[in-house]
């Protein structure tokens, strides 16, 4: 390359290297310095002079991409993002209604319209519905789902959800996510968007009304598998940590209603099975088909075991079942009542759902419910327990019982 005749015009090695580790196709240009700005005119006719240049150059960061690689700028209408980006996109704006019945254990959710959603068909429509989730908690296991409105982005629902079984821990820890899709029938069904509501925010027995613009998720930067395997390492080092740190952080497999009473005339214990509330799912539909089973430990004649009744495809079932064991009172003193919760499977071993102990030994509410109960007698106690996907011993020797 050369300036003036005779002159022979050197190229640095800042310059030389721009021009052979560049990637991709290189535009056919008089002076590659062009595009490294230097500070001053040269000597001649406003150009840039190599050799009155400053020994420092600008970095190569400064250098346009554009137009060193070839490709179209902004402005020319390219897209900077690879995913469709919702920054400049509506998703739209969800009305609904939470109240958190303290008496009752109830959390209600009302699921009233959604306005202006995101358009998801190729007819310029949607069919959306709404699914809720506890979080933390197994999806499956607390999801609850409405109908779904075909082909408007302005649905009404008008559905009342409820859950069960929340107590006053749920709320100051829980989180209540809202997920707004669009069902296809053909294909999977996609996200439109979501609320992330804290439970801590109601105040029991009263209704709180919410009319707020849904979010999208944001993906996540070009992950590598290196990323993805750091993110799996620490997803099994958090597990390892929770369950080092004791049962009471095992996994939630649903929740159970029970009553306690000692009756002073039969002279026994009168243990009540009224209901389940988001069981795990066990079988592929989705659903479990649950049992009951109650033992009275220690049990030196094997005769204090009872069962309810299956109920068929519901992770919500209700058994409203009574079992009398004939004991005295100073006697119940020493016994662990172990309940636990089975999927009934037809020519195989049954599936484990979820236990709970009560008794001396127990921790927490397991331990309050029976020790109130010894205290009380003639008082029919109703507490909502929490089922751990820790089995009982002496209950895993009975896996078809």
């Amino acid at each position: 390359m050369r300036g003036r005749r005779g002159d022979r015009m050197t190229i640095n090695i800042q310059e030389h290297m721009a021009i052979n580790v560049c990637p991709g196709p290189i535009r056919p240009i008089r002076q590659i310095s062009d595009y490294f700005p230097r500070p001053g005119p040269g000597p001649e006719g406003g150009g840039r002079d190599f050799r009155e240049a400053p020994a420092r150059l600008a970095p190569l960061a400064l250098a346009p991409p554009a137009a060193l690689l070839g490709a179209t700028t902004p402005e020319d209408g390219a897209e900077v993002d690879s995913y469709d980006s919702d920054d400049t996109t509506a998703l739209g704006m969800l009305e609904f209604d939470l109240l958190y019945d303290q008496a009752s254990c109830t959390l209600h959710c009302s699921i009233l319209r959604a306005k202006g959603l995101k358009p998801m068909d190729f007819n310029g429509l949607a069919d959306p519905y709404v699914k809720l989730h506890l979080l933390p908690g197994a999806c499956k296991a607390n999801k609850l789902k409405t109908k779904t409105q075909r082909n408007t982005l302005n649905p009404v629902w008008n559905e009342d959800l409820t859950y069960s079984g929340i107590t006053d821990d749920d709320i100051t820890h829980k989180v209540l996510r809202i997920s707004v899709c669009d069902e296809d029938k053909l294909s999977h069904n996609e996200f439109i968007g979501e609320i992330r509501v804290p439970l801590r925010r109601l105040k029991p027995s009263q209704k709180k009304h919410f009319n707020i613009c849904l979010e999208r998720q944001v993906p996540l930067a070009s992950p590598s598998s290196m990323s993805a395997a750091l993110r799996g390492i620490s997803c099994y080092l958090k597990e390892l940590e929770q369950a080092e740190q004791g049962p009471g952080l095992l996994e939630e497999r649903g929740r159970i209603l029970l009553s306690l009473s000692y009756s002073s005339r039969r002279r026994g214990l009168l243990v009540g099975i009224v209901r389940c509330a988001h069981l795990a799912a066990m079988d592929v539909n989705g659903y479990s088909d649950p049992y009951v089973k109650t033992y009275l430990r220690p049990d030196v004649d094997k005769k204090s075991k009872h069962k309810t009744c299956v109920k068929k495809k519901t992770l919500n079932p209700e058994f409203n079942e009574d079992f009398f064991y004939k004991m005295e009172l100073s006697a119940l003193a020493t016994k662990t009542l172990e309940v636990t919760v089975w999927d009934y499977d037809i020519g195989k071993s049954n599936d484990f759902i979820g236990g709970v102990s009560l008794g001396p030994g127990a921790r927490g509410e397991a331990r309050k419910h029976w020790s109130d109960c010894l205290q009380q007698p003639d008082a029919a106690l109703e507490r909502w327990h929490t089922l751990t996907s820790e089995l009982p011993p002496a209950a895993g020797a009975l896996p078809s019982a």
